[in-house]
């Protein structure tokens, strides 16, 4: 009974102090690490002692699992060269310095010794880099190489410390270490692919929602577990397992698999990754309480801490800025611009470390000298960079103008997207055998994605805050439907005239209609409050109409108005301008959909938006989105 009050007591700190940090927009890590601080020195906190197996193998997977479950598999691919780089060159190159300096600063501190807390201090944690990344809204080719530098440099670190291990008992050889680290790697990797394709076809067989998320929640334990028994890395099985099975969600699993999946896994690393960070603070009491029988002076132990947090900032720096410009020498991105020093330095920065580094602390033997100082060293990097680096970034990317994803870009990418699904679904419904259709089935297909579309495209426009599109005064009017459907359906369920599971499913019905409204609500005032970028970047492919549309720019009158529509007494949505006579015609989410009527009637097949700082084409002909 302790322990269940001790750990319900530790969730609900965690539920409750990100809870304020949300509401006065906060860094949950930062003062989670405090408040871990503040009370390991309270009296009836009990001492909490963090173990390696208790991170390691209760942590470490499920967290790892779920941040591989969420990361792009094309974006780690399309910036695989960066991300090695970082999480093989820079964990090691952070190991040596690290070490080299320790062993200099520490009396009779053994080059084994100083090298395994260089490799305990040398990666970046995965949920400190994203979690702040973004929440403060770093481009997003940053976050993707971030996520994937902390999904595999814990494994090169591990395997950097079990080296050095195995040097203290002088089994160590250069070419040892290097067969050691590609032996782990490669069987690692191979278990990872092993265990993607046991559970993609378990997945195939299995329909329910609930046996399928059960399955997901073994799955990474499976994966480190088989791995560490035939040592291997069981950090690199379970990354690979986890990219993998995300990347083939769609074609392996039900869309009521993927929604429980996503949910369940949010929730659990949402719990654990917060309580990554107040156990990081409760262990400050134990720690420095042992580092005061050192023998080494007080001036000697904060000498040492603070050079060991001064190297692992400036190691980084000296590392990514060579890397960028002899190495990996960035492509241009969709705009056509390469990416600015000013990303390089963002990346640079970014560097926080978190729990794999103080639990690999763990790892190191007490039998090493001044084993106490070195469990300090780790506690003192984990936090100074949390605080020095996760407090500073924010203003860091706002002093250097690192802009972040525009909301804008990406509601024109959704629709170009939706458009073209829609493109791939009408062809196959035209190739159908022609049967007789007295339900207007056809019909009915067509108003439906019709009307999908239209929602997606009627996010764009920058008209005045108080105006309503179609598509937001029917989401408006559903949801208050919604709740008077749903207070019926109670009505009803308290009569007890209805089976319960009648009623339960009639609501969950209810409910998932009423989230996908409210995401798509949530999406149009992130877009209602964004800053608009002139000429938004479109990635897309193009055709004859759009390149030779492309040097066209359309002059606009003094003011925009479709004059068909005030003809004929209608309202418009959104604005089109033909890129060959000029003229300006409403959307088809406006009620006469003029610009395609005037398309039908001249031929004419290449439209630009004519909302106020927005750029993008459209063709009629070739159904394509182009800049």
């Amino acid at each position: 009974m302790h322990v269940a009050i001790w750990v319900v007591s530790l969730a609900s700190a965690v539920i409750a102090v990100t809870g304020v940090c949300r509401r006065f927009d906060l860094s949950a890590p930062v003062t989670l690490i405090v408040v871990g601080m503040g009370a390991s020195y309270l009296p009836f906190v009990p001492e909490v002692h963090l173990t390696a197996e208790v991170v390691l193998l209760g942590l470490l997977p499920p967290l790892l699992y779920s941040a591989a479950l969420q990361t792009s598999l094309v974006d780690f691919t399309a910036n695989k060269r960066p991300i090695l780089l970082l999480a093989i060159g820079l964990v090691a190159f952070t190991a040596l310095g690290v070490g080299a300096l320790l062993h200099w600063l520490i009396p009779g501190l053994t080059w084994p010794a100083a090298f395994a807390i260089g490799a305990v201090v040398a990666p970046p944690d995965a949920v400190a880099a994203t979690t702040i990344a973004r929440r403060i809204g770093l481009p997003r080719r940053l976050v993707s190489i971030l996520e994937g530098e902390s999904l595999l440099n814990d494994a090169t670190a591990l395997v950097a410390l079990s080296t050095a291990l195995l040097a203290a008992k002088e089994e160590f050889s250069l070419a040892n270490m290097g067969l050691d680290f590609l032996r782990v790697s490669v069987i690692g990797v191979a278990v990872g692919l092993l265990v993607f394709v046991g559970i993609g076809w378990v997945r195939k067989h299995v329909s329910d929602p609930v046996m399928d998320t059960s399955v997901s929640l073994v799955t990474p334990f499976i994966a480190y577990v088989l791995a560490e028994e035939l040592h291997a890395s069981g950090v690199l099985a379970v990354v690979v397992a986890g990219l993998l099975l995300g990347h083939k969600a769609p074609i392996l699993q039900t869309a009521g698999s993927r929604i429980a999946e996503r949910l369940n896994w949010h929730t659990i690393s949402f719990i654990l990754e917060n309580l990554v960070f107040l156990l990081i603070g409760l262990q400050a009491r134990w720690i420095l309480a042992d580092v005061a029988d050192s023998s080494l002076s007080t001036g000697r132990i904060v000498l040492v801490c603070a050079a060991a947090l001064v190297a692992v900032i400036v190691l980084r720096m000296a590392w990514v800025f060579p890397a960028r410009y002899l190495l990996v020498r960035p492509a241009p991105d969709a705009s056509g611009k390469r990416p600015p020093a000013t990303h390089t330095f963002v990346l640079g920065w970014a560097g926080m470390r978190g729990v794999v580094t103080l639990a690999a602390a763990f790892v190191i033997p007490e039998s090493f000298p001044h084993h106490e100082v070195l469990l300090l060293i780790a506690l003192v990097v984990t936090a100074g960079t949390l605080f020095l680096q996760g407090l500073t970034l924010p203003y860091v990317v706002k002093w250097l103008k690192v802009p972040a994803p525009d909301p804008r870009e990406d509601a024109l990418a959704r629709a170009g997207l939706f458009q073209q699904a829609t493109a791939a679904g009408l062809v196959w419904l035209n190739n159908q055998e022609e049967t007789d259709d007295p339900h207007q089935t056809r019909a009915m297909l067509r108003h439906r994605v019709e009307q999908r579309d239209f929602a997606a495209w009627e996010r764009l426009g920058t008209g005045e805050v108080d105006s309503e599109t179609p598509s937001e005064a029917y989401a408006r009017m559903r949801l208050q439907m919604l709740q008077a459907e749903r207070a019926r359906v109670l009505q009803i369920r308290s009569e007890g005239r209805v089976p319960h599971e009648v009623v339960e499913d009639v609501l969950r019905a209810l409910d998932v209609e009423e989230s996908m409204i409210d995401v798509r609500m949530e999406r149009n005032d992130q877009l209602r409050t964004a800053v608009a970028s002139v000429g938004t970047a479109v990635h897309a492919d193009t055709c004859d109409h759009l390149d030779e549309a492309a040097p066209v720019q359309p002059t606009f009158p003094e003011r925009r108005e479709c004059v068909d529509c005030i003809a004929e007494g209608t309202t418009w949505v959104h604005l089109r301008v033909c890129l060959h006579c000029n003229e300006i015609r409403c959307c088809d989410s406006s009620p006469r959909r003029h610009t395609t009527a005037h398309f039908h009637a001249t031929g004419h097949p290449v439209v630009q938006s004519a909302e106020p700082d927005e750029g993008w084409r459209w063709c009629y002909v070739d159904e394509l989105l182009g800049a």
